[in-house]
This record gives structure tokens, sequence and C-alpha cells, in this order.
């Protein structure tokens, strides 16, 4: 655990209840094994869109579309978000929930690659949420800052990568460790990394 075991379990205590979607779909996620960000991360992410005010938002991997109605809600009426997963089963079970939730008119959803879908999309972004694997954070760190426009929210999951990033040995430990080495290095974004669940990085568009 990343973080002490009764602190997390005190901070999950204080989270308000969530609606009945996104209640279904975080059992939904708890019972089939399926990586979502959780209420905690979730309201960080929202809680960045309301403070910046972000209205064009893309998200590289989005599985179930768990953190996708979030960034939708918090953007409000006019957002543009963008939905991408590789896995068209994914993006049917996704569209269910989006359309439950009330905010299809705001999602747009893309099924394949999520950093060639990003380039096919034209346009800056105020937000971009990087949750796809992890051998993809390197690349996604090239990608993302000529997509971004200045004073734009880079946010990036699973950073402590469960801890093995303090003993890189996989591919995708290497990979998260490269990554965040490079994204505190650069000198396009202004970084912090915060230890909620697995490790969320916040960097803003210099």
């Amino acid at each position: 655990m990343i973080i002490n075991p009764e602190i997390e379990r005190y901070m999950h205590g204080l989270l308000p209840p969530r609606d009945a979607v996104l209640a279904e779909m975080e059992a939904v996620a708890e019972r089939r094994k399926i990586p979502i960000v959780g209420p905690a991360v979730a309201r960080v992410l929202a809680q960045l869109v309301m403070i910046t005010g972000a209205k064009r938002i893309f998200e590289l991997g989005s599985a179930i579309g768990y953190s996708t109605i979030w960034l939708a809600r918090a953007a409000g009426p006019g957002a543009e978000v963008h939905y991408t997963d590789g896995s068209a089963e994914n993006a049917r079970e996704a569209r269910t929930y989006i359309e439950r939730a009330g905010v299809a008119s705001s999602i747009h959803v893309h099924v394949g690659d999520a950093l060639t879908v990003l380039s096919q999309t034209p346009g800056q972004f105020d937000f971009v949420f990087n949750d796809v694997d992890k051998e993809g954070y390197p690349a996604v760190l090239e990608a993302v800052p000529s997509r971004l426009k200045r004073g734009g929210i880079f946010a990036t999951d699973n950073t402590l990568w469960y801890e093995r990033v303090l003993n890189p040995s996989e591919p995708s430990d290497r990979a998260v460790a490269e990554f965040n080495q490079k994204l505190y290095e650069s000198t396009q974004f202004f970084t912090s990394l915060l230890p909620i669940r697995d490790g969320l990085s916040v960097a803003v568009r210099l």
C-alpha cells in the first residue's frame, strides 16, 4: 500500500456516495478487475477541470468510461470529451454507462490506439488524461505537449505503479519510471506527483 491503509479507509469514508451509475461501475470494476481510477482520484480530476474551466478534453485509455463520465460532468454544458480504448467491447459497455449518466452529447467515443486517435483528432486540448498501458507512457509524453494549450493540464494515473518505480525491473516499471523522470525534467511542464491511490501526476503546460 502506498498510503497507510487506515488513512486510505478514512479518506474513502469521507467521500460522498456516488450516483447509481457510478456506484454500479465501481462494483463492476471491482468484480471483474477492470482498472478504473476510483472515486478519490476521479474527484481530483474533476476538480482540476472545474478549476481550469477545461472544455476540450482528451482521454488516453478509457476502459468502461468511469473517468470519462467524471470529466464530462465536471466540464459541463458545451464540453467536448474524447474517449479512447482499444477494445470495441469496452467501448460498447462505456456507451451504455455514458448514456445512462446523461453525458452522451458531450462525449466522442473512439475505438483504437489512443495515440493514433489523438493524432487524427485536430486542434489543441485544455486537458489531457493519460491512462494507457504503462509501456506506452514515454510515447504519450512525446506526443502530448504540442496538443495541449498553454496553461492546460496533463494528468497521468498510476505514476507510482504499485511502488514498482522504486525498483523497476519489468518493461512497464521502467516505462513509468522513465516517464516520471522526463516529465519532471521537461521545460514544457510544471509537475507534481500526488501520492493518492497509485500515484497521480499533474502537470501544467508552460
